[in-house]
């Protein structure tokens, strides 16, 4: 068991969900405020999901009375095609490019409120003016390995995500590519993917709980999910990273 400034750390589901909660009770404020501003950052991808119809554009030729299907509405068929084509790819672009910096610098904030120090909300957009690539490339990366484990009858891609909950913590906090980061979280969640999977199953619960309680409660209920997980992760990282004591020499 490591203690760090006055929060006890170990890799257990009990004790991190216990730290997160008393990591929630003394940064409630300022995690709120990051969990405001990444639910409104990955909020607008939605605005590009249109379900574009005929009948939205009552002046093109289509919804003329007497139009007949000449030319001119095929025209207007195809070009509303390619409106929901750019709006999808605009998403696209979205979720890949911008959400990530953002998710990513939001794991490293919770990771600093465990460690006791002052949350800071630079890490939010420092991913865009370094180790932008880095968190664009890993988050590709992981999406890539889960869903390819999904599509092979959904076990290994649970298996996956769980060995790997720990990449966006390590491409923030350790810096490395995202191979590095993948590699590094497969090595610190062995031994420790059944926790990681029956936290998963038991944030699941306090989010729809929290939902429940006047919808508002949802926000105290991320906050602890997310520094229940940091929490996690610092305690592994302090037991993976622990010199190993020498063996005493036989006199």
């Amino acid at each position: 068991m490591e203690t760090t400034n006055n929060y006890t750390l170990k890799p257990t589901f009990g004790d991190s969900f216990g730290t997160g909660w008393r990591v929630m009770l003394d940064n409630f404020l300022r995690l709120f405020l990051v969990v405001i501003i990444v639910g409104i950052i990955t909020g607008p991808p939605n605005i590009f999901q249109m379900n574009l119809d005929k009948g939205d554009f009552p002046h093109m030729p289509w919804n003329l009375h007497g139009w007949d299907g000449d030319m001119r509405g095929l025209f207007g068929l195809a070009s509303l095609g390619m409106l929901a084509v750019l709006f999808g790819l605009l998403a696209l672009l979205y979720t890949c490019l911008v959400v990530p910096v953002f998710t990513f610098g939001s794991k490293m904030i919770f990771l600093e409120a465990v460690r006791k120090m002052k949350p800071n909300f630079e890490w939010l957009i420092r991913g865009f003016m370094s180790n932008y690539l880095n968190i664009v490339l890993a988050n590709l990366l992981v999406f890539a390995l889960v869903a390819i484990g999904l599509f092979a009858l959904i076990i290994p891609g649970i298996i996956i995500a769980c060995r790997l909950a720990f990449v966006k913590y390590i491409v923030m906090d350790k810096k490395v590519d995202p191979i590095e980061a993948v590699e590094m979280s497969w090595k610190l969640t062995r031994g420790h993917g059944w926790t990681i999977f029956l936290m998963g199953f038991v944030s699941f619960f306090i989010g729809i709980f929290g939902f429940c309680l006047m919808i508002v409660g949802i926000f105290p209920a991320i906050i602890w999910i997310a520094s229940s997980f940091a929490s996690l992760y610092q305690s592994v990282l302090l037991e993976k990273e622990k010199p190993v004591e020498p063996e005493a020499v036989a006199a």
